[in-house]
């Protein structure tokens, strides 16, 4: 059940680093870089501090996919 998002690209926009978007969402530098790579899903608290720092919505940074298996 991945989350996916766009987080990397976000931060890029702004032009800040992992450890400064880390500041802005009151989060380690570790939990930015855990969450671009997909490794971490982030609270909703978490998702809505990031979202609040870009001044977008939620869905506009992450979303989630189902995995699809083969039926047989």
């Amino acid at each position: 059940m991945p989350l996916y998002n766009r987080l990397k690209e976000y931060r890029a926009r702004i032009g800040v680093n992992q450890q400064q978007m880390g500041k802005l969402a009151g989060v380690s530098r570790q939990t930015i870089s855990q969450i671009e790579r997909g490794d971490y899903s982030p609270s909703v608290t978490l998702a809505l501090k990031i979202a609040g720092v870009f001044e977008v919505q939620v869905e506009d940074i992450f979303w989630y996919e189902e995995d699809k298996e083969d039926d047989k």
